[in-house]
C-alpha cells in the first residue's frame, strides 16, 4: 500500500463496525472485523491535526502521523465543499518523519470550515475533525457591509455579530460627554474585587455604590451568555511581561463543547493566533489541560492596548497590557574598581512593583551577586553588583513592561593591590546618580497626584453639567465638538523621523551615523558629551532633511556615546570598535592535532584565546552544537574554552569544532577526534568457495568498521552439527579473507564463525547462516512402513523395519511423522537433532477418537532421508474388553451410624452397565450409587445393623460380563456378657458359665474371650480366646490361691465391658482375724498408664499386609486410640485394630501409598495418659 495521501478511499466502507478507544483524545476509530490476525492492527494516530486560526493569504497547513498494519491510507475532507481542486488543496507524505502534510497556500475566507483527516486499512478506519479559522483581509469594513446586506435581506441567521461593545477605533461611536468608556466596564468584569479602586480612579470614576450596582447586573448577564458555552472560568490571570521577554495571559475554563471557536481580540480587532508550539507567528494560544496561555513575542510599544478572549461571539475574560514609559539618570556608564560594588539606578515615571534586570542579556536574580532594591512608593529601582570583578564588565539593563535601557559596566584593576597578590573587598560603591533620588521620586509623585486630581474634578464638572438620565444630553453652548479635517495641518516645529541606533564597526572599516528629521533644519553632533565638527576624518554632512556623520576609518577611539540635537529634539547612539576574534597560530596548531582516545575513557580539548567583550563561545561535533551536561562539560573562562567528552564511544569519532562569535565576526578552529575500539565484526554473508569429501573453504568481507585501527588478522573456529563444542582451527593475515578447512568428514556439517582483531582486541563473530556439509549430500532409503502395536485413547505404539537401503551411510536414527484424516498436512513427532534411536515409538500426542496414518524416515549425518509409505489408519481408542474388577475389598466392617462407601474399580471397553445387589436382591432407593469413568461407588449415608449384607456389583457390556461380591458388615461393640458362675467338677478344674450378651443373636461373628487373675501373680491374663460357647473349664487351679475370671464379648469392633466372677479359692472360706487394735490398710495396684514395648518402623512395599503392635500396661485398664497424622481411624474400615490385654494391634490388608504417615498409640485412664509413635513408609509398586 502507498505511504502517500490520496484524496480517494481505496476500501470499501462498512456498514457494521466495532468502537474502538484511541490513547489519542478526539480520535474515532472503527474496526471492521472482530479478531485481528496476529501482528496486524487497525489505523490509528499518533499525532492528530491541531486547530488553525489564520490570515486570509497566508500558507495554512495540518500535520497528521498515523500507524496501522498495514499501512493506511491517509484522505481529507470537509463539511461543506470538496477538496478535489489541486491548485487550493495538497496532499504531501515525508516517509522519514511518517508525516502527512495536507496544505492550502494563499488561504481564502471561504476555506475556512471544519476538516476531517480518515485512516483507513483493511482491519479498521481512523478519523479525527480539526477547526480551521481564516480572518478575512478588511474584516472591519468589507465585513460589516456584507452583514447588512444579508440582514436587510432577512438572513439573520448567518449574521454573526460580536457581543463585545468594543470596536476597532475606526468603528467607535463618539462618546458624548460624560459618557465611560466601554473599556471600564471590560476590565472590571475580569478584575479582582482588589483593583476596582485602581480601575475607578484611572476612568474617573468616583460613584462607587452606582459602579457596583450597575457591575452586578452586568456580571449576571455575562453569566448566563457564558454559560451557554462554558461549564467553569477560574484562575484568571492578568497580561504580564516573562524574564524571557514574552508577555502572557492565563484562564482556566471547561468548555461545553470542545470544538467551540476560541477568537482574541486587541482593541476590537480580531488578533491571528497559532496553535502550534515552536511556531514563528508572534501570538499563540497554547492548552494545557483546561488552562489556555496566550503569549506575544517581539514585545513592541504597539502590543499595549485592552486583550479579549472571546468563546464564539461571548466575552470570556479581558485585560490590559499598558506602556509603563519610565526614565533613568543620563548616565552612560558605570566605573568601579576591582572588588568594589557597583551600583545602577533608575526612576520610573509610573509606580511598579518589579521590573527585570539584565547583565550580558541574561535574567539576574536576588543572590550572594546582586542586590536588587525598590523604594517605597515602587518609582526608585536600584541593582547594586557586588564584589566586581573584571568578569563581570558588560552591557546591564532594566525592562519595566515594554520599555527598556541599557548601562555599561567598566571594571578597572586594582593599582594599590600588590604584584602577584589578590586585593582586599572593598566597602565601598561605585555609580549611583549621584544625586538626590528621593527628591526626584517626590517631585514624580507630586507629577501623578496632580494629574489625578485634576482627572477626578474635569470628571465632576462633567458630572455635575450632565442632564438627568432620562433625557437626552443637551450640546453646551461653549464647547461646540469640531470636525476633524481631512487634511491635518503639518506641524511647524521639526521632529526626528529616523533617528540613531547603536553601530558596531570593525577597525579600519568606515560608519556611517544618518539622522533624518520631518523639515529642513539645523543640527548639532555630539560625542560623549563634546560637540565635534566635519574633518577630512568625520566629515559630517547635510542634504535636505537628511543628517550624516561618516567616521572614515574607525579606531578604538571612535568609540562612545554619539548624540545629535536640533532645538528640542535629541538622538543618541552608541558607535563600538571592535575586531573579529583570532586565534594564536601556535595554539591554533596544536588544537588542530587530532586526540586519540579508547573506548571508555575520556576526551579533553583546549583552545585559549585573547580575552574579549562580548564574545561567545560555541562547541561543535560533525557540525551540530554541544551542550553543557550528561557526558559533556564545557567549561568556559575569560582566556580559554575547555571541552570534556567523559566515557567515549566509538560512535563519538568526529570533527570537533570550537567557534568565537562576537557582534564584528565569527572564528572557528577544527580538530578531530579518534575514539580506538575492537573492530566490528567481518562483513557477511559468509560463502561457499569450494565443499569436497575432504576440503571446505570459505570466504568474507572485511569489517565496515576497523575501530580506529587496522585489522591485523582473521581467526576462525568451527563447529560440527549436533555437537556443542567450537574449535579454533587458525588465523589468516588482514589481507586474506578466506580458508581452506582441510580436517572434514565426507557427509558431515560443519559451522564456521569469524574474528576479526586489531591492537584493540576481537570483534564479535561472523557465523555461516547455514551448516555447510563436506561432500555431496548422500540421504538414507525409506524404511519400512509402521505398523500398529497397540492403540489407546491416550497412546498408538508403532513398530517399523530398518530401511534395505542405507547407501553407504550409517543410520543414526529416525523421524516419525503423523497425519490426521481428511488432512493434508504432516506433523513431524521429533526433530531431526532429536533422532528416535529405536524402532518402535509410543506417540502420545493423539486425540481421542480421532484417526491418524503415520510414516517413517532414516536420519544419517546429511539428514532426514526418504519416508516410508504411511501406515494404515489407526483410529485412538482402546481396545474393546470384557469388564474386570480392579484388586476390590471383599470383607467391609462399618460402625453403625456411619456412612458405608464401597469403592470399585473397573476397566472395560466400551463402558460397561453397572447393577448393584443385595443379597441378590435390588438394592433399595436410599442407597446412593455413584458411576465415573473406571470406577463404581455405593453409599450408604447413615448406615444401620440391617444394612449388613451381601453386595453384588455387576458389570456388563457387548463384550462380556463380570461380578463381584463384597460382604458388608454393619455392627457396633458389643454389650457386657450376663452374670457368671463357677462350679467345680474334679480337683485342679473349675467349669465357668456366663449368660450370654444380648448381642449374639444379632451378630454371628461375635465370640468370648476369658480372663484369669490369680492372688499369686496378681496379673490379669487371657486363658481363653474365640469362644462361641457361653462355658470354659480352667485347668491348674491350685489351692491356697484366689481365682477370678473376667468374661468378655468380642467382635469386629472391639471388645465389651467385663463380666466379673465372684472370687473362687480359700480366701473366700476363710475365717477372719481380730487385729486387736491394729489397722491393717488395703494394698493398691492402681497405675497410670506406660509403654512396655514401643511402635517400630515399617516400610512395607505397596500392596502388601501390615501387621503394627505394641504393649500397653495401666490399671485400671486404659483405653487405646490409633492416630494416623493426628486423625483418629480407630472408626476407619480399613484398619483392623485390636487390643488384647494390653496388646494393641493394628493390621492392614493391603497397604497403600496415601497410608504411609506418622501412626501413634494413645493410652488414656483416670490416672494419666502414655503414647508411643512410629513412621510408616510405602515403597512402589512390587
Amino acid at each position: 500500500m502507498s505511504n502517500v495521501s490520496s484524496l480517494t478511499f481505496n476500501f470499501p466502507m462498512p456498514t457494521v463496525g466495532i468502537k474502538k478507544k484511541s490513547r489519542v483524545p478526539g480520535v474515532m476509530i472503527t474496526q471492521f472485523i472482530e479478531t485481528l490476525p496476529e501482528g496486524k492492527s487497525h489505523p490509528d494516530f499518533t499525532r492528530k491535526p491541531i486547530a488553525l486560526t489564520i490570515q486570509e493569504g497566508k500558507f495554512a497547513f495540518f500535520k497528521a502521523i498515523v500507524t496501522g498494519d498495514p499501512q493506511p491510507t491517509v484522505t481529507w475532507s470537509r463539511n461543506n465543499g470538496d477538496v478535489s481542486d489541486t491548485s487550493r488543496y495538497q496532499t504531501k507524505y515525508d516517509p522519514n518523519s511518517n508525516e502527512h502534510t495536507f496544505e492550502m497556500p494563499n488561504v481564502k475566507s471561504d476555506q475556512a470550515d471544519t476538516y476531517k483527516c480518515f485512516a483507513t486499512n483493511e482491519y479498521g478506519k481512523a478519523m479525527v475533525t480539526v477547526v480551521l479559522n481564516v480572518i478575512e483581509v478588511g474584516f472591519k469594513k468589507n465585513k460589516a457591509e456584507k452583514q447588512v446586506a444579508e440582514a436587510t435581506d432577512g438572513n439573520f441567521k448567518t449574521v454573526l455579530k460580536r457581543k463585545s461593545k468594543i470596536r476597532p477605533k475606526s468603528e467607535e461611536p463618539v462618546r458624548k460627554e460624560g459618557e465611560i468608556d466601554p473599556k471600564f466596564w471590560e476590565l472590571l468584569l475580569s478584575a479582582d474585587k482588589k483593583d476596582y479602586e485602581r480601575i475607578c480612579t484611572e476612568f474617573g470614576v468616583t460613584d462607587f455604590r452606582w459602579m457596583l450596582k450597575k457591575l452586578n447586573e452586568m456580571k449576571k448577564e455575562r453569566e448566563e451568555e457564558q454559560a451557554q458555552f462554558i461549564k467553569n472560568l477560574s484562575n484568571l490571570k492578568p497580561i504580564e511581561v516573562k524574564a524571557d521577554g514574552t508577555a502572557s495571559f492565563e484562564i482556566e475554563m471547561d468548555l461545553i463543547e470542545p470544538s467551540s471557536s476560541i477568537f482574541i481580540y486587541k482593541d476590537g480587532v480580531m488578533v491571528p493566533y497559532t496553535k502550534e508550539l515552536g511556531e514563528k507567528m508572534k501570538h499563540s494560544l497554547n492548552r494545557v489541560g483546561k488552562k489556555y496561555i496566550f503569549s506575544l513575542k517581539d514585545l513592541m510599544p504597539d502590543d499595549a492596548g485592552l486583550y479579549q478572549l472571546d468563546v464564539e461571539d461571548v466575552n470570556i475574560f479581558s485585560t490590559e497590557f499598558k506602556n509603563n514609559v519610565f526614565d533613568t539618570q543620563h548616565k552612560i556608564e558605570v566605573k568601579a574598581v576591582e572588588r568594589e560594588d557597583a551600583v545602577f539606578e533608575c526612576v520610573l515615571s509610573n509606580p511598579f512593583s518589579k521590573i527585570l534586570w539584565f547583565g550580558k542579556n541574561l535574567p539576574l536574580e536576588q543572590n550572594d551577586k546582586y542586590d536588587i532594591e525598590v523604594s517605597e512608593d515602587k518609582l526608585i529601582h536600584r541593582l547594586v553588583v557586588k564584589d566586581c570583578m573584571i568578569v563581570d564588565k558588560g552591557i546591564y539593563s532594566c525592562c519595566a513592561g515594554i520599555k527598556s535601557c541599557n548601562a555599561w559596566l567598566v571594571v578597572e584593576a586594582d593599582k594599590d593591590a600588590g604584584k602577584g597578590k589578590k586585593s582586599v573587598r572593598k566597602t565601598t560603591r561605585a555609580g549611583g546618580s549621584g544625586m538626590d533620588l528621593q527628591k526626584v521620586a517626590q517631585e514624580q509623585q507630586g507629577k501623578l497626584e496632580k494629574q489625578r486630581e485634576e482627572r477626578k474634578e474635569q470628571i465632576k464638572a462633567a458630572a455635575a453639567a450632565a442632564p438627568p438620565p432620562e433625557t437626552p444630553p443637551a450640546p453646551a453652548p461653549t464647547k461646540a465638538e469640531p470636525k476633524a479635517p481631512k487634511d491635518p495641518e503639518p506641524s511647524k516645529n521639526p521632529e526626528i523621523t529616523c533617528g540613531l541606533s547603536d553601530v558596531y564597526a570593525l577597525r579600519g572599516n568606515p560608519a556611517e551615523l544618518a539622522v533624518k528629521m520631518s523639515m529642513e533644519c539645523d543640527g548639532t553632533w555630539f560625542k560623549d558629551g563634546e560637540q565635534l565638527t566635519s574633518g577630512a576624518r568625520i566629515p559630517i554632512t547635510k542634504d535636505g532633511t537628511s543628517h550624516k556623520l561618516t567616521i572614515q576609518s574607525c579606531g578604538d577611539d571612535d568609540s562612545g556615546l554619539y548624540r545629535f540635537v536640533s532645538g528640542d529634539n535629541i538622538t543618541q547612539g552608541k558607535v563600538t570598535v571592535g575586531g573579529v576574534p583570532e586565534f594564536d597560530p601556535d595554539d591554533l596548531h596544536k588544537f588542530s592535532k587530532p586526540v586519540i582516545v579508547r573506548v571508555g575513557q575520556n576526551a579533553a580539548f583546549k583552545m585559549p584565546f585573547p580575552p574579549q567583550e562580548s564574545l561567545v563561545v560555541s562547541w561543535f561535533k560533525d557540525g551540530t552544537e554541544i551542550k553543557d551536561g550528561g557526558g559533556v562539560k564545557i567549561v568556559t573562562e575569560p582566556s580559554h574554552s575547555r571541552l570534556l567528552l567523559r566515557d567515549c564511544l566509538r560512535t563519538d569519532t568526529g570533527e570537533i569544532k570550537i567557534q568565537l562569535k562576537n557582534p564584528f565576526g565569527v572564528v572557528e578552529a577544527t580538530s578531530k577526534l579518534i575514539v580506538l575500539d575492537r573492530p566490528g565484526p567481518p562483513e557477511g554473508p559468509v560463502e561457499t568457495v569450494e565443499t569436497t569429501s575432504s576440503i571446505i573453504e570459505i570466504k568474507w568481507n572485511p569489517p565496515k568498521d576497523d575501530g580506529g585501527s587496522a585489522v591485523t588478522n582473521y581467526i576462525i573456529e568451527r563447529q560440527q552439527v549436533g555437537q556443542s563444542l567450537w574449535t579454533k582451527l587458525g588465523d589468516v593475515s588482514a589481507d586474506k579473507t578466506s580458508f581452506r578447512d582441510r580436517n572434514v568428514t565426507h557427509g558431515k556439517k560443519y559451522n564456521y564463525r569469524i574474528y576479526a582483531e586489531n591492537p584493540e582486541g576481537l570483534s564479535d563473530t561472523l557465523e555461516t547462516a547455514d551448516s555447510i556439509m563436506a561432500g555431496i549430500m548422500i540421504l538414507s532409503g525409506p524404511p519400512g512402513a509402521p505398523t500398529l502395536v497397540s492403540a489407546s485413547k491416550t497412546c498408538i505404539k508403532l513398530t517399523w523395519t530398518p530401511p534395505e537401503d542405507d547407501r553407504g551411510v550409517p543410520i543414526i536414527g529416525y523421524q516419525l511423522e503423523k497425519r490426521k484424516k481428511d488432512t493434508n498436512q504432516w506433523i513431524a513427532l521429533n526433530a531431526v537433532n532429536e533422532p528416535i534411536e529405536d524402532v518402535n515409538y509410543a506417540v502420545k500426542d493423539v486425540t481421542e477418537g480421532a484417526e491418524y496414518e503415520f510414516r517413517v524416515s532414516a536420519i544419517n549425518e546429511s539428514g532426514s532421508g526418504d519416508p516410508s509409505p504411511p501406515s494404515e489408519m489407526v483410529c485412538a481408542k482402546n481396545p474393546n474388553m470384557r469388564p474386570c474388577f480392579k484388586d476390590p475389598e471383599d470383607f467391609i466392617v462399618v460402625r453403625a451410624g456411619n456412612s458405608v462407601r464401597v469403592k470399585i474399580c473397573y476397566e472395560a471397553e466400551p463402558p460397561p452397565q453397572i447393577t448393584w445387589l443385595k443379597d441378590d436382591e435390588p438394592i433399595s432407593p436410599w442407597v446412593n450409587v455413584i458411576n465415573t469413568e473406571g470406577m463404581s461407588q455405593l453409599v450408604i449415608p447413615s448406615s444401620k445393623r440391617s444394612d449388613s449384607a451381601i453386595y453384588t456389583i455387576k458389570a456388563k457390556n457387548s463384550v462380556g460380563e463380570a461380578s463381584f461380591d463384597i460382604e458388608v458388615r454393619v455392627t457396633d461393640e458389643p454389650k457386657t456378657p450376663g452374670p457368671v458362675e463357677i462350679e467345680q467338677t474334679v480337683h485342679g478344674k473349675v467349669v465357668i458359665s456366663w449368660a450370654p450378651s444380648p448381642d449374639q443373636e444379632l451378630d454371628d461373628r461375635l465370640y468370648y474371650v476369658v480372663s484369669q487373675h490369680d492372688s499369686n501373680t496378681r496379673v490379669w491374663k487371657t486363658v481363653a480366646d474365640r469362644l462361641f460357647t457361653n462355658t470354659y473349664t480352667a485347668n491348674n487351679i491350685l489351692p491356697g490361691r484366689q481365682y477370678l475370671f473376667r468374661i468378655y464379648a468380642k467382635n469386629d469392633m472391639g471388645l465389651s465391658d467385663p463380666s466379673q466372677s465372684p472370687t473362687w479359692g480359700i480366701n473366700s472360706n476363710r475365717v477372719p482375724i481380730t487385729s486387736h487394735g491394729v489397722n491393717s490398710s488395703d494394698i493398691c495396684f492402681e497405675r497410670p498408664p506406660s509403654i512396655l514395648v514401643p511402635l517400630k518402623v515399617h516400610t512395607p512395599p505397596k500392596g502388601y499386609q501390615l501387621y503394627m503392635t505394641c504393649a500397653v500396661r495401666g490399671c485400671p485398664m486404659p483405653t487405646v486410640s490409633w492416630y494416623l497424622n493426628d486423625i483418629c481411624i480407630n472408626s476407619d474400615n480399613n484398619y483392623y485394630i485390636t487390643n488384647s490385654f494390653g496388646v494393641c494391634s493394628m493390621f492392614i490388608l493391603r497397604v497403600r501409598s496415601k497410608d504411609s504417615g506418622d501412626y501413634k498409640v494413645v493410652a488414656v485412664n483416670p490416672l494419666g495418659k502414655a503414647e508411643c509413635s512410629t513412621k510408616l513408609i510405602v515403597r512402589g509398586k512390587v
